[in-house]
């Protein structure tokens, strides 16, 4: 499997600044999705969120926009717009098309360089990059200063980056995809949901590779990183060829939520901007119920797969050495 790119009409493409460490992720769903969101997160930074609202007059947008910076990377998503109006890309209204995009960012100023961010011309970028290929992970794009449990502090955090999955359903479903992108940057730990081990996360000193449990020291009244707002988050995209109108695909985002409580600890914490937006870009029939519960599979592995592809960067240590 690719990834996200498994489901046909969607493309990925990344650009980042190893330099500065930050970058921004785009995805492209050029023939227009239907498109709903759910944000559990109280810390977030989003652009043109409306459109996915079933109330918005507009039926589909036509990318997703990631990006590191801060609330300064949403300029990216200009650029995604450049690239899409020079393509012929958008909603058609009286004097021309008008693309249609969506963005949301994370907060990666505390590593690399916090006065370089994503500009609209690296959003310009990695739409020009977007690929249908197995998308790459890791510490690339808007998971290039991605970092994860920072209870303590970003000096006893982990590396973290960008994650894709993809989850097929089966017997009368068969051949209907649920894919999820996760761009994880979240203040807690992250948990592999099969064992309930941590993976990444807070360390129990500066030079130690022992996790002191996140979730668990904010029990005992740890404050630290978890204070500073908007310092986390973590950013995901979930796609699947079934035909989805907007309330069905926000409901779809919802339930793609619990992927997230399953594979960070603690999760939707007032300093992170957590985020789900959720793409219909097929005709295949599948039910609600059994396309969240894969959609739930697929973001909780996205998530796993971050932490386990994120090298060490910037000081911080990642699991992939």
């Amino acid at each position: 499997m690719k990834g996200l790119t498994d489901i046909p009409g969607i493309r990925v493409g990344h650009a980042s600044d190893y330099e500065a460490l930050t970058g921004c992720t785009v995805i492209l769903c050029e023939a227009g999705a239907a498109a709903g969101c759910d944000i559990r997160g109280a810390a977030t930074g989003t652009e043109e969120f409306d459109l996915l609202s079933p109330l918005h007059l507009t039926e589909r947008i036509h990318a997703v926009v990631l990006a590191g910076g801060s609330a300064f990377g949403l300029e990216a998503a200009s650029g995604v717009r450049r690239y899409l109006e020079q393509k012929g890309v958008g909603f058609a209204t009286g004097a021309a098309r008008v693309p249609l995009v969506v963005g949301a960012i994370l907060y990666d100023l505390g590593i690399g360089k916090p006065n370089v961010r994503p500009t609209r011309e690296m959003g310009e970028a990695a739409a020009a990059a977007a690929t249908a290929d197995a998308v790459r992970e890791g510490c690339i794009g808007a998971g290039t200063g991605a970092t994860v449990g920072k209870v303590f502090g970003m000096s006893r955090a982990m590396k973290s980056g960008i994650g894709s999955a993809t989850v097929p359903l089966q017997g009368p479903y068969a051949g209907v995809l649920v894919s999820a992108l996760a761009a994880v940057n979240a203040a807690g730990d992250v948990i592999d949901p099969s064992t309930g081990k941590v993976l990444a996360g807070a360390r129990r000193s500066t030079t130690s590779s022992e996790f002191a449990g996140a979730a668990e020291a904010l029990k005992r009244g740890v404050r630290g990183g978890v204070l500073n707002p908007k310092e986390n988050t973590t950013l995901v995209v979930v796609a699947t060829n079934a035909r989805l109108a907007k309330p069905h695909a926000t409901k779809l985002a919802q339930m793609a939520s619990a992927g997230m409580a399953r594979a960070i600890s603690p999760v939707f914490t007032m300093s992170d901007g957590d985020v789900i937006v959720a793409l219909s870009v097929g005709d295949a029939k599948a039910d609600l119920n059994a396309l969240g519960a894969a959609a739930a599979e697929a973001v909780a592995e996205s998530i796993v797969r971050a932490v386990k592809n994120a090298r060490t960067m910037g000081g911080v240590p990642g699991l992939a050495g």
